[in-house]
């Protein structure tokens, strides 16, 4: 079985080690990607700029997505991706500091899968991070491999 990627869109860096924590100290061996803005995040989707010879066949099992992001936001990158018929139906999860009863809205409508505030406290923050991995990568059942 192919080790399934986890995309993180993540501008934070303190938000970005806690994830990769919380990860690792539930023995999730999954290859975690992070970019750290939104052209980033599209790039490496669409494998262009720097992520150019990337192969995009090789599309994660699930996108992290902040909303907050520098040079696009995670709800102009989730527009765009709905828009690819390649990456149509990729499973993003929305997962932000935003408590904007806009932003859920707004990001459901744009055809986000879930919509997970981020918990202040770091325990919170762990068990939401690794209950997400194992949700989205071993017992949903995607759309594309």
């Amino acid at each position: 079985m192919k080790n399934k990627t986890i995309l993180v869109v993540e501008d934070n860096p303190q938000d970005e080690m806690l994830m990769l924590r919380a990860l690792r100290k539930a023995n999730v061996a999954n290859r975690i990607e992070i970019v750290r803005d939104g052209q980033q995040a599209l790039d490496y989707l669409f494998c262009e700029g720097e992520f150019a010879g990337r192969d995009p066949k090789d599309l994660p099992a699930v996108v992290a997505l902040d909303i907050g992001l520098p040079r696009l936001s995670g709800l102009e990158v989730l527009e765009r991706l709905r828009a690819e018929p390649r990456t149509a139906v990729l499973p993003v999860v929305i997962l932000t500091s935003s408590d904007e009863e806009r932003d859920r809205l707004k990001s459901y409508q744009n055809g986000a899968n879930s919509f997970v505030r981020k918990p202040v406290a770091f325990a919170e923050f762990a068990e939401t991070v690794v209950r997400l991995g194992f949700y989205w990568l071993a017992t949903n059942d995607p759309p594309i491999d």
